[in-house]
């Protein structure tokens, strides 16, 4: 994708940044989205059939897959040889971190974006989309979870569009949407230049607010009434995303996304231990979010060895 007024991070506020990367997302997501209908029966008061102002926004990492999905990729980066076995290890370190914590460093997060933009500088993005086409077939398609699953299809069955918002490369989070058939994906975008990536961002990794505005950017844009809404994550990284819609759900939830969610009685659901989802009172507006698998899995990403 061509630079969208891409500024050093020094010359804008976070704000500013926030705005960038969310609107930059919504653009990005536009443009790859795709609409399929699955087979899945709505449940029977919500999502509302029909109703097509509403739209439901999923979380990727620990909501719709388990781990993150960066980490995947960085599997099959690795076996591709784009980099070397000790970096692997740490790699490995970083997911299982993640996967226990539920929550990222900033050390990480920082470090981890670095990392990221190293390994695509100078690759065409055609080149990594087919990658990632055979990495999602090698690592990721035996990783979704089909309760998740199933409330995206609900939500395609009443009509309305379901769209994936995730930290993870804009690139990959539409290869797994077009696999779930869902309708597209809002996602980090990296600059590039004539198909080849330049190694910096369009404003700033999708995260925390910036989800937040890519949501609402895209619901601007699509004539979306937020209050009609759905988000789902497992996270209380993404409660600025999740605060926009009327309609919140905690999927897998961390500490003190669970905490949160029970004391303003938010629907609940957990796959983890495969018992049946447990709602929570009405819907309410906040919500949560993880950018933490996308990044921190994304640290032992090095630029490739020539």
């Amino acid at each position: 994708m061509a630079a969208l007024g891409w500024l050093p991070p020094r010359r804008r506020s976070a704000t500013a940044r926030s705005v960038l990367a969310g609107e930059a997302a919504a653009e990005a997501a536009r443009k790859t989205s795709r609409q399929l209908q699955l087979l899945a029966e709505p449940e029977a008061e919500f999502p509302v059939r029909g109703d097509v102002r509403a739209a439901a926004f999923f979380d990727l990492d620990n909501t719709v897959m388990q781990g993150a999905a960066l980490f995947h990729f960085g599997r099959g980066l690795y076996k591709r040889k784009f980099f070397q076995r000790r970096e692997l290890a740490r790699f490995a370190w970083q997911q299982t971190w993640f996967r226990l914590a539920g929550v990222e460093d900033p050390e990480h997060m920082q470090d981890a974006r670095e990392s990221a933009l190293s390994i695509v500088r100078g690759h065409r993005v055609s080149e990594l989309m087919t990658i990632g086409e055979e990495i999602y077939d090698e690592y990721m398609a035996d990783r979704i979870w089909p309760g998740t699953r199933a409330l995206a299809q609900a939500h395609l069955d009443a009509g309305q569009k379901v769209w994936l918002v995730t930290a993870a490369p804009v690139e990959t989070a539409t290869i797994i949407a077009r696999r779930l058939g869902l309708t597209g994906a809002l996602g980090t975008v990296a600059e590039s230049v004539d198909g080849v990536y330049t190694g910096r961002l369009v404003g700033e990794p999708l995260h925390g607010p910036a989800k937040a505005e890519a949501v609402r950017a895209l619901a601007s844009k699509e004539g979306l009434d937020l209050e009609r809404c759905a988000a789902y994550s497992d996270s209380h990284n993404d409660i600025p995303m999740l605060s926009l819609v009327g309609h919140p759900y905690a999927i897998n939830p961390d500490a003190q996304l669970r905490r949160y969610a029970r004391e303003r009685e938010w629907r609940l659901r957990d796959y983890r231990t495969g018992r049946k989802a447990a709602k929570v009172g009405i819907p309410a507006a906040a919500g949560v979010g993880a950018l933490a698998g996308g990044t921190v899995a994304a640290v032992a990403l090095h630029r490739r060895r020539r």
